[in-house]
C-alpha cells in the first residue's frame, strides 16, 4: 500500500492539468446547447497553442471562440452551420480533423505515395546492384587464363 502512495499524489496533483479551460461565466444555463458547445469546441482547434482544442486552451483567442460558438448555437445555427461560420472566418486549419476533399488529397495521400514510390525504387535499385549481376560476366579467354597463372605463379613463389 505505501507504494502506491507516491503515484497517487502524483496523480492527484496532475489532475487539476487535464481540467477544460471553460470557465462558469460561458457555461449555457440549457444543459442540452451546453453538451453541443462541448462537443464542438472539442473538434476546433486554437489558433494560438496549435495542439489544443479550444475547450482545453487558456488562451484568450480560444475563449473568445468558445463564447463564438456558444452565441452561434444559442442563434440557433445547427453544429455544421457552427463549423462551415469558422471555417469561411478563420479557413480549415481551425478544424482538428479536417475534412476529405478534392482540394486537399494531395496532403492526405502525398506522404504514403512517396513512402510506397521510394520503396519500390529502393528495391529495383538494389536488386540491380546485387553481387549476382557481376558474377554474370563472360569467362575469361585461354590467353587471359594463362596470363592469371603466370601471375599466380609468380606471387606464389
Amino acid at each position: 500500500m505505501r507504494a502506491l502512495r507516491p503515484l497517487l499524489l502524483a496523480l492527484a496533483l496532475l489532475a487539476p492539468l487535464a481540467a477544460p479551460a471553460v470557465q462558469p461565466d460561458e457555461v449555457l444555463a440549457d444543459p442540452a446547447l451546453e453538451a453541443r458547445a462541448r462537443a464542438l469546441s472539442a473538434e476546433i482547434r486554437c489558433l494560438v497553442c496549435r495542439s489544443e482544442s479550444i475547450d482545453e486552451s487558456n488562451a484568450d483567442l480560444a475563449r473568445d471562440l468558445r463564447v463564438l460558438v456558444r452565441e452561434r448555437l444559442v442563434a440557433g445555427d445547427s453544429d455544421a452551420e457552427v463549423k462551415a461560420y469558422l471555417v469561411e472566418r478563420y479557413g480549415e486549419y481551425v478544424l482538428l480533423k479536417p475534412t476529405f476533399s478534392a482540394g486537399n488529397a494531395v496532403l492526405w495521400f502525398g506522404g504514403p505515395a512517396l513512402l510506397i514510390g521510394g520503396g519500390v525504387l529502393a528495391f529495383f535499385w538494389i536488386r540491380r546492384a546485387r553481387p549476382e549481376a557481376a558474377a554474370t560476366a563472360a569467362p575469361l579467354s585461354a590467353e587471359e587464363k594463362a596470363r592469371l597463372d603466370a601471375l599466380m605463379k609468380q606471387d606464389g613463389a
